[in-house]
């Protein structure tokens, strides 16, 4: 799949778990973790919006867009 999640570096990187994450932008776990393993097909602006609020983070630090030609990420 051309775009990665990297949700669970974030998390890692802020030292928060999935629960505390889940509770704090009113997510359940398992959408979370659905989002969190990248086996999500969509993800909603105010989603997106929460999480980044919570891990005080930008958009393009959870989502890369991989190129699968190339096997590289896009620039």
């Amino acid at each position: 799949m051309p775009i990665i999640v990297n949700l669970d570096v974030m998390m890692a990187k802020r030292k928060i778990s999935l629960n505390e994450l889940s509770e704090r932008v009113d997510l359940t776990l398992s959408n979370l973790s659905i989002l969190k393993t990248g086996k999500a097909k969509a993800i909603r602006f105010s989603t997106l919006e929460a999480i980044c609020r919570a891990l005080d983070c930008q958009p393009g630090d959870i989502l890369e867009y991989v190129n699968d030609e190339k096997g590289t990420t896009n620039p």
